[in-house]
């Protein structure tokens, strides 16, 4: 099991909904940002959604309206609340955070495994 533990990923409709789950695996010194990134066949990987550790938040603009990021700090977990899913959303979804594993370590990003999410029309 990786650091960084996904879930929530599935099939569904167009215009239906679906919240991803990502949940830092064990106890560790800090989670800076945390955020969401997604990578269709063929595609490089973009960028869908981020949140600071302060709970500002950044969206791609083709997900704005759409998307919500959020965060529970106390179960260090960041979610993907995903509403009015459109097929051009169907790619894999990776959870990336910016994490300080000790006290004396330097924070670098880690990256979840990836889950699926596929929107028929």
């Amino acid at each position: 099991q990786g650091l960084l533990v996904e879930s929530g990923g599935g099939l569904v409709q167009t215009g239906e909904s679906l919240r991803l789950s990502c949940a830092v695996s064990r106890s560790i010194f800090k989670i800076n940002a945390m955020g969401w990134y997604r990578q269709a066949l063929g595609k490089q990987r973009e960028l869908v959604a981020t949140i600071t550790s302060g709970g500002s938040e950044n969206y791609a603009d083709s997900v704005k309206g759409r998307f919500t990021i959020s965060r529970d700090n106390a179960k260090n977990t960041v979610y993907l609340q995903m509403n009015s899913l459109k097929s051009e959303d169907t790619a894999v979804y990776y959870c990336n955070a910016d994490l300080q594993l000790g006290f004396m370590a330097t924070p670098r990003a880690y990256w979840g495994q990836g889950t699926q999410v596929t929107v028929s029309s």
